[in-house]
């Protein structure tokens, strides 16, 4: 059942989160045959809250109004990554699981959750630039960083931002039916489903070390992605043998030479892709894959999304399309 809903804000709460809630679960649709909701804006620490836009919101509803409700959903706000949390807040959270309801947060707001211990063996979600310490904080949880949002049944966590749209429509789509999120989605002018996840999204700049004895290597096979390399090729290039080789390369990279070189080929495609006009095909040879269809399998392998789909959202509807 989803019938009563609850955004529960704390101070400082970021205004595009809580908009989400308030548009999906909020809103009187019912001349167009829509479920209506009980929704409510509940405030965690008093009867008026900040806002990190500057501004403030005040609303009547304390915590006793998430006894009540079906699901409670938490948005971002500031600081919500280092920063403690009533305890009161968390046992409404708890309790609101204990007697079945369901809990969602919108990007840091899985922080929220983390700390009433609601992630503890769950998978989650939360905005890439904040899912590694999200995981450090919470070792229990097993966060997922590529994804737009993560359903673990009575839990739900989604990404940055946007991402809560991605998670709400799920969970419109899952009382209602498809009909239900699909007309939602079409008044709110954004797609009913979006392919591939997070990962996209994610700067991944190039990792650089102190201890840089493999330093001219990476630099030669960043200027030759395109040309074919072995271990043993990159090995004499750094004048040491195979296995030191792999060995150095592992110790200051973090990863293997073809790992590291697969994602420097996927970054590369990934810029092409958003500021040239390459066919697929061309853009497949110039970063080393060689054909499109190679391209594309580690372009899905590494991003959830294809070429194509990643121009399209980078670009707009009038990219080049894919010609392979």
């Amino acid at each position: 059942m989803l019938k009563n809903v609850a955004a529960l804000l704390l101070d400082e709460v970021h205004p595009f989160e809580l908009g989400v809630l308030c548009e999906v679960f909020g809103l009187d649709r019912s001349d167009q045959g829509l479920p209506v909701h009980d929704f409510a804006v509940v405030s965690a620490e008093g009867p008026v809250l900040r806002t990190h836009a500057g501004f403030t919101i005040s609303t009547p509803y304390g915590l006793d109004r998430l006894e009540e409700a079906d699901l409670i959903a938490v948005p971002a706000g500031s600081h919500f990554v280092d920063r403690e949390y009533p305890e009161e807040v968390l046992d409404a959270l708890r309790r609101a699981v204990d007697r079945g309801a369901r809990v969602m947060s919108v990007c840091s707001g899985a922080y929220v959750l983390g700390a009433a211990g609601l992630l503890d063996g769950r998978r989650c979600t939360t905005h890439w630039r904040h899912a590694a310490e999200l995981a450090r904080r919470f070792p229990r949880a097993v966060v997922e960083p590529d994804v737009l949002y993560v359903d673990e049944g009575q839990v739900i966590t989604s990404a940055g931002t946007a991402a809560g749209i991605d998670a709400c429509l799920h969970l419109v789509r899952q009382a209602y039916g498809p009909d239900a999120a699909n007309a939602i989605a079409r008044r709110m002018v954004v797609p009913p489903h979006r392919d591939g996840g997070q990962a996209q999204y994610i700067e991944r700049p190039l990792p650089r070390t102190p201890c840089d004895t493999v330093g001219e290597t990476l630099v030669w096979m960043e200027r030759h992605l395109d040309q074919e390399m072995t271990v043993e090729q990159l090995a004499a290039q750094a004048h040491m043998s195979p296995r030191t080789f792999a060995r150095r390369f592992q110790q200051e990279t973090g990863t293997t030479p073809y790992r590291w070189l697969l994602r420097q080929r996927v970054l590369l495609a990934q810029h092409l892709l958003e500021t040239s006009d390459d066919t697929v095909d061309s853009i497949a040879g110039r970063t080393g894959f060689g054909t499109a269809a190679a391209l594309r399998h580690q372009f899905v392998r590494s991003l959830g999304t294809t070429p194509n789909a990643y121009r399209r959202t980078f670009r707009g509807p009038g990219a080049m399309a894919e010609v392979a």
